[in-house]
């Protein structure tokens, strides 16, 4: 039953970021293109999607905060130390120029591949590529793979 759950919720996920038009590479461009600068096509249209996200996301988290066990697992797994480090510098740095650069990032990337498209396949063989080089990277400097603690 939880598998069919995921599963749905990620078909709304991806539907919806095909609805709001970020699984299209130019429309994610045109709207980091902020002032038109590099094309003169600004699109700030998907301002209302982060906004919808983020609302969404509070009203989620604060709700899930009050739960005692998650619908599909024995305990919730939440960051040990939220504070700054330099993970949470880089990682996000990374991530925010491959998005600026390329006009995807992750999800609609995912979603992109099942639409077709060049650009998504090699994006997607990049990221993974990328994360396999942050996990070597994480070995080697003998970093915690990742910051979670049981709650």
């Amino acid at each position: 039953m939880a598998l069919i759950v995921q599963f749905v919720i990620g078909l709304i996920f991806g539907l919806g970021l095909v609805v709001a038009g970020m699984s299209d590479p130019a429309k994610v461009l045109n709207f980091l293109d902020v002032g038109g600068i590099a094309t003169g096509t600004w699109d700030g249209s998907l301002a209302f999607v982060m906004l919808a996200a983020v609302a969404v996301s509070f009203a989620g988290f604060r709700w899930v905060r009050r739960r005692q066990a998650p619908m599909f697992g024995d305990r919730f797994h939440f960051p040990a130390d939220p504070g700054v480090t330099r993970r949470t510098i880089i990682g996000p740095l990374l991530f925010g120029v491959g998005w600026g650069l390329v006009g995807l990032c992750p999800g609609p990337a995912i979603t992109a591949l099942a639409i077709g498209g060049t650009s998504a396949w090699l994006f997607a063989v990049a990221m993974l590529l990328g994360m396999a080089a942050a996990r070597g990277l994480d070995a080697a400097t003998a970093t915690p793979a990742t910051g979670l603690q049981d709650a």
